[in-house]
């Protein structure tokens, strides 16, 4: 069991495969489909065309280094777009950018009625955006990877931005930056970074304070605990009660073969953690993607699928075997189409693996399961033994207290309030981790906008008919706070003919 999340699962090197016990994350292993809509995809494609940016392997120092191909997309209306008319600016995520464009309607959607061009960037060592000519060498070992930062990142973003609006006249052109989860985090610090810039950024889920116990280590689990007691408490007391039950059946001597066919993996079990961290992810992503429809972000899902999970073990008769019901419940998550065979505990499709460095390094976000209040197994973030883990794999101690020396996050309000301005926080109460998310306002232009039925950067998401009015309003909202960000640029700018974006839709 792995009640630690980080953020990702998995390194991939050149020569094996690497797994950090305790690590997981926003969108990392177990979290995607090879379900890809390609029709989708296809379709959204249409919107940009891919270019390529030469940039800095390392932005900090003036040693000569090889440089790398940073992938980024571009609207399609590029052409048509005439500054100083907006940028807007999408800080990758840790995975492939096409798949976060996909996933990213909102911005697509309202450039227009801005006159903006879109623009999303990939993050360093994701997707195609390899330093060192392919993923085999950049992820070699230690000293090849230690330029995935996330300073070098933001300064990756800060002077692609720097270099597209020299190359295109349009250095008067403001630039709003959005984020998503750890897109979030960057686009919120890159704010706070680089404020000449980007006049304001929306970081939608983006858990800044989930450091150093800022936030409480439970509050992650709690959130998903109680995401699916709200739904059903029979489901949570079954869920709650099936971990001693693995963890028995996995003892017994052909316990872990029985297990592997029960759960039809693809290959058998080493041991029973595997398998509590498959189900445990599941539950956690689950909590995440919540939405009140049908969606195909990390797996194909009906609407409000915590709903349909317990719908599926509450409908077993009494006397059924609890892991019986457990797989049932999964089978939503990760066969919710029925056309997967077996399952791969070790599949990551979104190119998502080179979290486990982050998290090794600079990325430590301890969280913790209490017995009290969760339906995980009890867990205590062990930072030593955590630590000895990041040193026997990369031969690195991670740097706990980093994140909040080089961005804050300790006494944020008094920090932010005196040091910051235009950043939108956007958090949905079901999203596990809004526990580490700003939720009250910090200043009259730092603003948190929470709701209580919201998942995992749902504002992002493409409008749906299906969309519930709270969703439709939140959206109104930050659209009106971006305008006025950008009508108070041009008027400071005097460019008067750029200065009468109305403030509402």
């Amino acid at each position: 069991m792995k009640p630690f999340l980080v953020l990702l699962i998995l390194l991939v090197t050149a020569a094996e495969s690497i797994s950090i016990p305790h690590v997981r994350g926003f969108l990392g292993h177990f979290a995607g489909s090879r379900l890809r809509n390609n029709a989708g995809a296809a379709l959204h494609a249409a919107q940009y065309e891919t270019r390529y940016f030469r940039q800095r392997l390392d932005h900090f120092s003036f040693a000569e280094l090889p440089d790398f191909n940073q992938r980024y997309l571009v609207g399609t209306t590029a052409g048509l777009w005439t500054p100083p008319a907006p940028i807007f600016f999408y800080c990758g995520n840790e995975g492939d950018i096409e798949w976060f464009s996909e996933n990213t309607g909102f911005v697509w959607e309202i450039a227009p009625s801005f006159s903006a061009l879109v623009v999303f960037a990939e993050h360093r060592y994701y997707g195609l955006s390899m330093p060192f000519g392919s993923k085999e060498e950049a992820y070699k070992d230690a000293k090849s990877l230690s330029y995935l930062t996330t300073e070098q990142a933001i300064a990756d973003f800060a002077t692609l931005i720097t270099d597209l609006k020299r190359n295109m006249s349009a250095e008067d052109s403001p630039v709003v930056l959005f984020g998503g989860s750890y897109g979030g985090m960057l686009a919120a610090w890159m704010r706070l970074k680089y404020p000449h810039i980007a006049i304001g950024a929306l970081a939608s889920s983006a858990p800044i304070l989930q450091f150093e116990n800022i936030s409480p280590p439970e509050s992650f689990y709690d959130i998903v605990s109680s995401d699916f007691k709200r739904e059903s408490v029979n489901c949570f007391d079954v869920i709650k009660n099936s971990w001693d039950v693995l963890e028995a059946q996995g003892k017994y001597g052909d316990g872990l073969i029985s297990l592997s066919g029960k759960f039809r993996l693809c290959k058998d079990l080493n041991n029973t953690e595997q398998l509590s961290d498959w189900l445990d992810s599941a539950y956690s992503y689950l909590a995440m993607v919540d939405y009140p429809y049908a969606s195909s972000f990390l797996m194909p899902l009906p609407a409000y699928p915590i709903k349909e999970v317990c719908k599926k073990i509450d409908g077993f008769p009494d006397g059924t075997d609890i892991l019986d019901r457990v797989f049932a419940g999964v089978s939503i998550y990760y066969n919710y189409t029925g056309s997967v065979d077996c399952f791969d505990l070790e599949d990551d499709p979104h190119g998502m693996s080179g979290w486990d460095w982050q998290a090794c390094t600079e990325m430590v976000m301890p969280l913790s399961s209490r017995k009290e209040s969760s339906m995980f197994p009890p867990y205590e973030f062990d930072y030593p033994a955590f630590a000895d883990e990041c040193i026997q794999s990369y031969g690195v101690r991670p740097r706990p207290t980093w994140v909040t020396t080089e961005f804050g996050g300790h006494d944020i309000s008094t920090v932010l309030k005196k040091f910051g301005s235009n950043i939108i926080f956007s958090n949905g109460l079901l999203d596990p981790w809004s526990g580490g998310g700003v939720l009250q306002n910090i200043s009259h232009s730092i603003i948190a906008l929470v709701t209580k039925l919201g998942a995992h950067h749902i504002d992002l998401r493409s409008s749906t008919t299906d969309d519930p009015k709270w969703l439709v309003e939140l959206r109104e909202t930050e659209i009106k706070l971006i305008k006025g960000w950008i009508n108070d640029y041009y008027q400071d700018k005097a460019f008067t003919a750029y200065s009468i974006i109305p403030l509402f839709i």
